[in-house]
This record gives C-alpha cells, structure tokens and sequence, in this order.
C-alpha cells in the first residue's frame, strides 16, 4: 500500500515537471508608423490577416474576413493603440499609440499641417481627408482642434470605407 501510494506521488511530481515548461513572451519590434508612405515598419495597409500576425505575434485579437465579421476583418493591438483593419484596406492609430510617428501627428493643432500635407481634399467639422501618394489619409480631431486618431488607406477617398 506504501509503495502504490509513493508511486503515485513521484508521477504527480514528474508529470507537474514536465508540464510546467518555460514559455516566453511574444514580443514586437517597436511600430514605427511612415506616415508620407502610409506604411507600418514596412507594411502597407492593404496585406493579409497571416502576414499581419507573422510581422508582429503580439497582436491582443484578430477577426477573419468574411461576412459575419463586423468591419470586414482585422489584426489589433489594442494595447499599443494600432489597428489593422484588412477586409477595408486600412490602419487606424489612436491616442494611446505605442510606437513612433514619422510625423507628430498625434496631438497637432487641425492647421499646423499644411507644409507637409498640403489642402484637405474633404474637409468636415471633425475630421480632415487628404489625398496621399499611397492613397488617403483621414485625421479626426477633438473639440480642441487637435489630432486624436489617424487613419491611411491604400485606397482612394471614393473607395475607402471607414468602420464606424
């Protein structure tokens, strides 16, 4: 009885042992954002959901792309303040982006960006669009005037379409 009893307790103790394996934290490299290009550390909007998740494994949640999903599918990071939204061909950033801007978009004052980005092609009470080489970029802006999200596509104004 003794020597059934110590058996099954040095199994416990292997089996605890062997499934108590080491993992490591999936990490990222730092997203730099190149605004003027409209890409994500190389990345343009308009890639696959796998290629996506390859780049950066520190995504907080995905959705496929098919008809049941609500913005056409994505990659986030909801953590970093980035979002990938591939069904639509789009990236938005948010104010609680982790990363660096190619330009201090984020927190700009609506008219400080005309040297660099010329006219809005559309302009509405809060947001502006503006015709970009790569496609469209899209700043919203609070009620004090200044950038608070940042949304590019590789698509034109007449063929993006925004999740809302």
């Amino acid at each position: 009885m003794k020597r059934s009893f110590f058996s099954i307790v040095v199994l416990l103790l292997l089996y605890t042992s062997v499934s108590a394996q080491l993992k490591a934290t999936v990490r990222c490299e730092p997203f730099v954002v190149d605004i003027l290009n409209g890409k994500v550390n190389e990345i343009k909007p308009n890639i696959g959901i796998e290629e996506i998740k390859q780049t950066f494994p520190c995504f907080t949640s995905a959705e496929k792309e098919d008809t049941s999903s609500k913005c056409g599918g994505g990659v986030w990071f909801a953590d970093k303040g980035l979002y990938f939204f591939t069904g639509r061909d789009y990236v938005q950033i948010n104010e609680k982006f982790k990363g660096k801007l190619s330009m201090p978009l984020l927190g700009g004052s609506r008219n400080s960006f005309f040297k660099t980005l010329g006219n809005p092609k559309i302009k509405d009470v809060t947001w502006d669009a503006f015709q970009m080489q790569y496609g469209t970029l899209v700043l919203h802006y609070n009620k004090a005037g200044k950038v608070n999200l940042i949304q590019f596509s590789t698509r034109s104004m007449d063929a993006l379409s925004l999740c809302e």
